[in-house]
């Protein structure tokens, strides 16, 4: 997994690269980044998947938030991202977590 942040000077915004790399997605056929930014739209764009299996997105989100998300896989598997910087009750079922990022 990937999950790189670039702050901008300038304006308050901070690039964000997630990766999802080919060891860990195995097989699948397509990963998409489900989260507060994006209300929770299973139906977003899917991630971009390399020539060598990677799945990355790029994203700009304002800066002095909390983001929760988390990686839906083939639209059926939920996961997290292991380096994000929290993870947080879903409210969803009693083991069920989001990742937090922080920026």
């Amino acid at each position: 997994m990937i999950l790189k942040k670039e702050y901008s000077e300038k304006e308050q915004l901070c690039r964000i690269v997630f990766g999802v790399t080919n060891d860990w997605s195995l097989d699948a056929q397509n990963v998409r980044i489900v989260g507060e930014f994006n209300n929770w739209d299973r139906n977003t764009e899917p991630m971009a998947q390399t020539a060598e299996g990677d799945f990355v997105q790029e994203l700009e989100l304002k800066t002095n938030q909390e983001y929760q998300f988390r990686y839906l896989v083939d639209d059926y598997f939920w996961e997290n991202e292991p380096q994000a910087d929290g993870l947080t009750p879903s409210g969803v079922d009693v083991e069920d977590y989001n990742s937090v990022l922080v920026i």
